[in-house]
C-alpha cells in the first residue's frame, strides 16, 4: 500500500508543549505571579506608553521564538508565559482603567470567549488535550485558550479582590483551594483535560493575588515589599527553575 505523506500544511511535530508535571505548576503560579507585580512596577515607575509599546513588542518575539521552535523548549516556553503574564496585565489593566469596564463584565465576557476557544478547537481538532499539540496548528489553538485562560483569570481574580472587596489574601487563599481542588482530579485523571484547563486558569488570579499580598503596602492589606523587589526576587527564582527544567530536558 502506497504510504500517504503527511499533509504540507500541518507538519507533524512533536512534544510542542510541557509536560504536566510539578515544576509546570510551580512555573505557571511563578509567572503569572511576577507577571503581575513586574508590570505594576514598570508603568508606574516608568512612562507607561513606551513601556507599553515595548512589552507589546517583547511579546511578539518571544512568540514567534516559541513557535518557530521544531519542539519543546523550556526557555523559549517560559519566556513567552511570563510575557503573556506581564503584557496580559497591561492590557487588562488599560480595558479597566482606560475603558472602564467593570471586572463583572469582563469576567463573563471572557468565560464565553473561552468557551467559543474550545468549540472551534473541539470541531476543528476533535481534541482539545494538551498532550496531543503535536502540530502548529494545534499549537495556536492551544495558545488561544492560554491567552482568554490569562484574561479571564484577570478579571476574576480583580472582581473578587477589588469588586467584591475581599483583599489580596483571602482571594489568595479561596484561589488556592479552588486551584487544589480541579489539581487532584486531574492527578487522578478524572476528567483529565477539563480539570487540567479549570486548574490552569485559576494560576493566574492565584499567583497574582499572593504576589499582591505580599507587594502592595499595608493599606491595601499587604505586606509592603514592593512591586519592584517582589519582580527582581521572582525573575531570579523563575530563572534557576528553568534551568533545572532545560537540564532535565532530553536532548
Amino acid at each position: 500500500m502506497k504510504r500517504v505523506p503527511p499533509c504540507e500544511d500541518l507538519p507533524v511535530l512533536i512534544n510542542r508543549v510541557p509536560q504536566v508535571t510539578a515544576l509546570f505548576w510551580i512555573l505557571k503560579l511563578l509567572t503569572t505571579g511576577i507577571g503581575e507585580t513586574a508590570s505594576d512596577f514598570l508603568v508606574k515607575s516608568f512612562d507607561p506608553v513606551p513601556v507599553v509599546l515595548g512589552a507589546a513588542a517583547l511579546f511578539v518575539v518571544t512568540f514567534i521564538l516559541k513557535v518557530s521552535a521544531a519542539r519543546y523548549s523550556p526557555w523559549r516556553y517560559w519566556l513567552f508565559v511570563l510575557m503573556v503574564a506581564v503584557f496580559g496585565t497591561m492590557v487588562a489593566d488599560v480595558t479597566h482603567l482606560a475603558l472602564d469596564v467593570p471586572y463583572a463584565v469582563s469576567t463573563t465576557v471572557f468565560a464565553v470567549v473561552l468557551g467559543v476557544v474550545f468549540v472551534v478547537w473541539w470541531r476543528v481538532e476533535r481534541t482539545v488535550s494538551i498532550h496531543d499539540v503535536t502540530s502548529r496548528r494545534r499549537e495556536i489553538f492551544y495558545w488561544s485558550a492560554v491567552l482568554v485562560t490569562f484574561a479571564l483569570g484577570t478579571a476574576f481574580g480583580d472582581l473578587t479582590a477589588v469588586t467584591l472587596g475581599l483583599g489580596y489574601l483571602a482571594s489568595g487563599l479561596i484561589f488556592a483551594v479552588l486551584f487544589a481542588l480541579p489539581l487532584v482530579l486531574t492527578s487522578l485523571r478524572v476528567a483529565e483535560i477539563t480539570t487540567f484547563w479549570i486548574a490552569y486558569a485559576l494560576t493566574r488570579p492565584l499567583g497574582a493575588s499572593f504576589a499582591d499580598w505580599i507587594a502592595v503596602d499595608g493599606a491595601r492589606g499587604g505586606l509592603a515589599a514592593g512591586t519592584g523587589v517582589v519582580s527582581v526576587v521572582g525573575l531570579a527564582i523563575i530563572a534557576v527553575v528553568i534551568a533545572v527544567a532545560q537540564r532535565r530536558q532530553p536532548s
